[in-house]
């Protein structure tokens, strides 16, 4: 009987695919080279994609590589968590049993969630927004450190069936993985991706990035299928089968195979049915009855069975089972899994056909029989599959007694491998099933078992039954973690339906606040507004009553929300108040983080030293409780307040320790705040060319959130002083669209404007500098705002100095000029940084009003020498060095100030300023070298003008045609023309505009004091 079952359905010679195999192989060497490499390779079920990947498998494990596959794991519609990376990984580990436990060394806790092998879940923190990508970033980089002395092959099988956090790992590989001898090669079946399959939007972000390659794979051509068929026959086949199979396989190659598999069995291809189940099902029924029995069994039991569990789900004797599962092997309908005890249908097509035959009470059986089976021993399954299997056949069974609490356990789980995709997906059920559940069942749940996210509001845990809230408040919480905040924010609202609506059966303020202060977080992320709102209420629902972990949540929130609005007296009282709440409560978590903002906020209203010893208090002690998430904040917030006191060379150091740490735990969200921080302070260190580095490491990076518009800020204010406005443009638009506009923080917002102001004035638009400028000073400066506020009010003076004297910019200067001076007296000036800026604008400002006060420049350039602020120093010798040549008579301290201004200009590439420095350099007849000494002071001939050439200048500069020059000189306009074109190629510009520009700002026709004055 065995042998009338037998048959040889796969060819053993490889068909087409040369360019395939070729670009895979291609791949592989330029990865052996050291270059990452990543492919996607799509096709419909049954065109070969498995075929491929064997080939190339065998190629590589030829040329000596490590190679680990893993396949997305369906268990009915349900995928495992990250199932196909435990896999690779477990293959890894069992290949390179000490190198991987060298890559992970000191990281064994974390990297548990993905390969339980390594240890036990050692996380002392919650769930965090952050928690995901920390351990994505650690996988990342514990495949690179296994790929740095060996080329390593990993293969991700079936991704159509991918779990949500599976395909979010994936996507963080494909796109942070930059060095190592690695290949990723990921397969889906294209047919099965419609357009609300939740691979759909993945392949369109991979498409964007330039370093994947896609490869799809197209239909068998009728050569290909006759030599498929030569192959599998073993003998050329006649002309009418090649045409026959053909024509009704239409090149699929799996299909070629079954319709070879019913003509050896002696049915003409035309007589088969027209189904393509009835097609795929003809060799499971020719099986004996115990070997289709076993196929049924497996088909229900998801991707692969462990034969064990199959064993205890069959109930055959052992002989028994062998012998049927012998048959289903030889049949070529099961393949033994080949790196574990188990078994899988060939080809999933095959397994869905098997599946879909089941009558619904068959399914039911079986998968009460999984579920029981499971219950009995379970060690049937690895730990790190069995909750999520439990529940799946539990639910499937129908029985929701046993099916909730499995549900549950499996929600449980899925929360500590921060798989919040999964969890929210399993809540989800769990809400399904509530209703059907029995009572005694739901009274027997206890929110200590199930709830994590939601505090006890002051019930006994032990004690109080679980509540159709508590599920609502870890779902809602789960679908903010994994990015779902619709869906998050849809729960949040049935939430507080029950709670505060009309039919609420009982008012729960401890609750609501709970759900309130979610809110808030949801609708800020979704750009909505910015969460004060919500914030309030969950404020006036705690008030009054008893100090509680929620009253101290809401109170931590609320000052968080006010140091990043509205830092204050109001929100530095919220921040005491919070650390009072949270002591009281003995929370200690919330306690670090209320003092961490209590500090930043001490340190913005002038208590400085007591404000960073909080800080660097909370640093301490979250580093030493193993808070990781909240002593990566304490580097940001730490290394901002020092910048902040224009301590830049501190915040470095606090900022490369912070990275460090963030590195070390996989905190990329962090790091991408600290990175930013880092490049602000190196851009005031003169440090531009790591600014940048920093910059565009995290623009590859793949931070989709706030920091990534921080950076592009940080880009822009480089591009600008650069003098490069269009990148400039480009990146502030980048950062508008990172950090919205529904949710306005004056730490984006006025660098922001200051950023538009500044490309506004190099590209010679004064009204819109104007316009700006007001728009920031009517918006308002809060306190502790005077580091966004005086580098945009210094910006703004400038701009307005340089436009002196242009008649487009005559309108509305004197009440530009008074409103500057009024927020310049209304600045604080807490740090001597911040009292050089002072300085500095004020003499730009009567720069602006046409005086040149060396005295002034004298006391800005002191201000500035201790501060290690090379680009404003530079600024300010320029400018004092113009102010001495205006005066006269010190012609050799003022060469020697261009000098160094000269030098640190070309230092930064640094170009604006540069030229005006060679400019102011070549009218004064200075020169920029110290080995040449400075020629006499020039006469009124600037730039070799002629009195007359001066006189026309004076008027092209205030925007006459040349028949308005001619009338006013009294000669002909072809007179003036020829005057106009020598005034152009002695200055050196291109047009008439940048004449007059170049004219004022070298005050080669400087108006009197009293001709500029706002008043004349």
């Amino acid at each position: 009987m065995l042998g009338a079952v037998e048959t040889r359905s796969v060819s053993p010679v490889f068909v087409g695919r040369a360019g395939e195999l070729t670009a895979l192989t291609d791949a592989f060497v330029r990865a052996a080279d050291g270059e990452p490499q990543a492919l996607l390779v799509g096709g419909e079920a049954g065109v070969g994609k498995t075929r491929l990947i064997e080939e190339f498998v065998a190629t590589a494990h030829d040329r000596g590589a490590c190679v680990a596959v893993g396949g997305c794991v369906e268990i009915g519609a349900d995928g495992l968590p990250f199932a196909p990376f435990s896999t690779a990984l477990r293959a890894l580990s069992r290949r390179l049993p000490d190198e991987l436990a060298e890559a992970a060394a000191g990281q064994e806790g974390e990297l548990a969630r993905l390969l339980p092998e390594l240890g036990d879940v050692g996380s002392h923190e919650p769930s965090h927004e952050n928690s995901t990508a920390r351990l994505f970033e650690l996988t990342v980089r514990l495949l690179e450190r296994l790929a740095a002395d060996r080329t390593i092959v990993l293969v991700l099988e079936d991704l159509h069936w991918a779990d949500a956090s599976t395909r979010h790992l994936l996507a963080y590989l494909l796109r942070t993985l930059r060095r190592g001898r690695i290949v990723v090669v990921a397969t889906y079946r294209s047919d099965d991706i419609h357009r609300r399959h939740p691979m759909r939007p993945l392949l369109a972000e991979l498409d964007r990035l330039r370093t994947i390659r896609r490869i799809e794979l197209a239909r068998f051509t009728r050569a290909e299928v006759r030599r498929q068929l030569t192959g599998i026959l073993a003998a050329e086949p006649d002309a009418a089968l090649v045409d026959g199979v053909f024509d009704r396989s239409d090149g699929n190659a799996f299909f070629v195979e079954e319709l070879v598999v019913s003509h050896e069995a002696g049915c003409a291809p035309g007589s088969l049915s027209e189904s393509l189940r009835d097609l795929l099902l003809v060799r499971v029924e020719a099986l004996p009855e115990d070997a289709q029995r076993v196929s049924r069994i497996v088909a229900e039991g998801g991707s692969t069975v462990e034969y064990a569990l199959l064993a205890a789900v069959a109930r055959l004797s052992e002989d028994e089972l062998i012998e049927a599962l012998r048959a289903a092997v030889g049949a070529n309908i099961l393949i033994a899994v080949p790196d574990g005890d188990g078994y899988r249908f060939r080809h999933s097509l095959v397994r869905e056909a098997v599946s879909d035959d089941l009558l619904p009470g068959e399914r039911s059986r079986l998968n009460r029989r999984y579920a029981e089976a499971l219950e009995a021993d379970p060690s049937l399954v690895r730990a790190d599959e069995r909750a999520t299997r439990t529940a799946t056949y539990w639910y499937h069974a129908h029985d929701p007694a046993k099916a909730l609490p499995a549900v549950l356990r499996a929600a449980v789980e899925t929360r500590k491998r921060y798989a919040y995709a999964e969890q929210l997906r399993l809540l989800e059920r769990a809400m399904e099933l509530w209703d059907e559940a029995p009572d005694e069942v739901r009274r027997s749940l206890r929110p200590m078992d199930y709830a994590e996210a939601y505090p006890p509001c002051g019930c006994d845990p032990e004690t109080t039954p679980l509540s159709y809230l508590d599920l609502l408040a870890e779902a809602a919480y789960a679908a903010r973690l994994c990015g779902e905040r619709e869906r998050a924010l849809k729960t949040g609202k049935m939430a507080l339906r029950l709670l505060e609506g009309d039919e609420a059966e009982e008012r729960d303020p401890l609750r609501s606040a709970w759900f309130w202060t979610e809110r808030s977080r949801i609708v800020s992320g979704l750009g909505r507004s910015d969460g004060w709102a919500e914030i309030a209420t969950a404020q006036e629902l705690v008030k009054g009553l008893p100090p509680s972990g929620v009253h101290a949540r809401v109170l931590v929130v609320a000052a968080g929300w006010g140091m990043l609005h509205k830092p204050g007296p109001e929100s530095l009282a919220a921040a005491e108040r919070a650390v009072e709440y949270a002591r009281l409560v003995k929370d200690e978590s919330i306690e670090l983080s209320a003092r961490l903002t209590l500090g930043t906020l001490q340190v913005n209203a002038g208590d400085r030293e007591t404000g960073l010893a909080t800080m660097d208090e909370v640093r301490d002690r979250t580093r030493a409780l193993g808070l990781h998430h909240e002593s990566a904040r304490a580097h940001v917030n730490l290394s901002h307040s020092l910048e902040n006191l224009g301590r830049s060379r501190e915040a470095v150091q606090v900022a490369e320790d912070g990275i460090r740490l963030t590195r070390d735990h996989g905190l990329l969200d962090s790091e991408g705040w600290i990175r930013s921080n880092l490049a602000e302070s190196q851009l005031s260190l003169g440090l531009w060319c790591e600014a940048q580095r920093n910059c565009e490491w995290l623009e590859r990076s793949g931070i989709r959130s706030k920091p990534r518009g921080a950076v592009a800020l940080r880009l822009a204010q480089l591009a600008v002083s650069r003098g490069e406005p269009t990148v400039a443009a480009a990146q502030l638009a980048v950062a508008r669209e990172y950090v919205g506009e529904a949710d306005p923080m004056p730490q984006y917002v006025i660098p922001t404007r200051m950023v538009e102001l500044s490309v506004a004035a190099v590209t010679g638009r004064i009204q819109d500098v104007r316009t700006v400028l007001a728009a920031a000073v009517e918006a308002g400066f809060p306190p502790g705002t005077h580091r966004e506020a005086w580098p945009l009010l210094l910006a703004a003076a400038s701009a307005e100095a340089d436009a002196l004297g242009l008649p487009a910019a005559e309108e509305g200067r004197a009440e530009t000029l008074a409103l500057l001076r009024r927020c310049a007296r209304g600045m604080a000036t807490p740090a001597p940084v911040w009292e050089a800026y002072a300085l500095h604008t004020s003499a730009e400002l009567d720069r602006a009003e046409g005086r040149h006060r060396v005295d002034r420049w004298s006391e800005t350039v002191a201000a500035y020498e201790p501060l290690e602020r090379p680009h404003l120093l530079a600024h300010a010798r320029h400018r004092l060095a113009d102010a001495l040549l205006a005066e006269g008579g010190r012609r050799e301290e003022a060469a020697a100030l261009l000098r160094e201004a000269h030098a640190t200009a070309v230092r930064l590439g640094a170009h604006p300023l540069r030229e005006d420095v060679e400019l102011l350099a070549a009218r004064a007849r200075l020169p920029l070298t110290p080995d040449r000494a400075p020629e006499p002071e020039p006469g009124d001939d600037a730039f070799g003008l002629t009195p007359r050439e001066q006189d026309v200048l004076r008027l092209v500069a205030e925007g006459r045609t040349n028949r308005q020059i001619a009338e006013e000189l009294f000669i002909s306009p072809k007179t003036a023309s020829v005057h106009v074109s020598n005034i152009l190629a002695k200055l050196g510009v291109s047009g008439r505009g940048e004449a007059a520009a170049l004219a004022h700002r070298l005050r080669l026709l400087a108006p009197t004091p009293q001709e500029a004055s706002p008043t004349a």
